[in-house]
């Protein structure tokens, strides 16, 4: 999952930089509200977390023009604002959910979670189809209950077509889901990685789809 993180306090972001990473989600991080503006128009994510008090232009101001757009990404506002009239505010912008600094991180994931299943359609916490199951909270993953290691990449790549059978998901669209800003693509990362699940996990729960990417079909 690719995420979005609006943070000018470069200690903060340095933090929750490490903490999203280790949680395996590849992150683009901006400090000023001019910047994530450019971001949001010119790639998708999978999630937004954004500080309001930003230096060149305003959270608010960034977070009305995305919903402006019509764009639907998933945004969790964290900042210092912790008034309610702040709260009802960035609610009222648009964001999905609202978490005041100095928050715990455990909760922040937390919270990143809920937002990408709902985001998905799910409810649950687990991601279970055709036998195979994942679960975000702990990074376990299972065929027919039997725990099976996959690596951050194999993760990254499985967990968006997992949360969405039926959704062709383009080489490009995984190779978002992958790689951050500053990081080399390897031009066939995703056949890599979707050869080894397909090994772990059964050959028939990823199809390619000629032309158009890769499915994890809805039967």
């Amino acid at each position: 999952m690719r995420v979005l993180l609006v943070e000018d306090d470069a200690m903060i972001g340095e933090a929750v930089l490490d903490v999203l990473r280790a949680e395996h989600y590849a992150v683009d991080w901006v400090r000023d509200g001019a910047m994530a503006d450019t971001a949001l128009r010119s790639q998708t994510y999978d999630l937004v977390l954004l500080d309001l008090g930003l230096p060149k232009r305003d959270g608010l101001e960034v977070l009305r023009s995305l919903r402006a757009r019509h764009v639907t990404v998933p945004v969790l506002v964290a900042t210092a604002r912790d008034a309610v009239g702040d709260r009802v505010a960035g609610l009222d912008a648009g964001a999905d959910d609202y978490v005041v600094k100095p928050y715990d991180t455990d909760e922040l994931l937390a919270r990143v979670r809920a937002l990408l299943r709902r985001s998905a359609g799910r409810g649950e916490p687990v991601f279970s189809h055709k036998g195979v199951a994942l679960n975000p909270a702990t990074r376990e993953a299972t065929v027919d209950g039997r725990p099976v290691a996959l690596s951050a990449r194999e993760w990254a790549v499985l967990e968006p077509m997992l949360a969405r059978p039926g959704v062709v998901f383009s080489r490009a669209q995984l190779e978002e889901k992958l790689y951050g800003w500053k990081e080399d693509i390897n031009s066939n990362a995703v056949e890599v990685y979707v050869h080894g699940l397909r090994k772990k996990l059964g050959s028939d729960l990823i199809q390619t789809v000629r032309g158009l990417g890769y499915v994890v079909p809805r039967q």
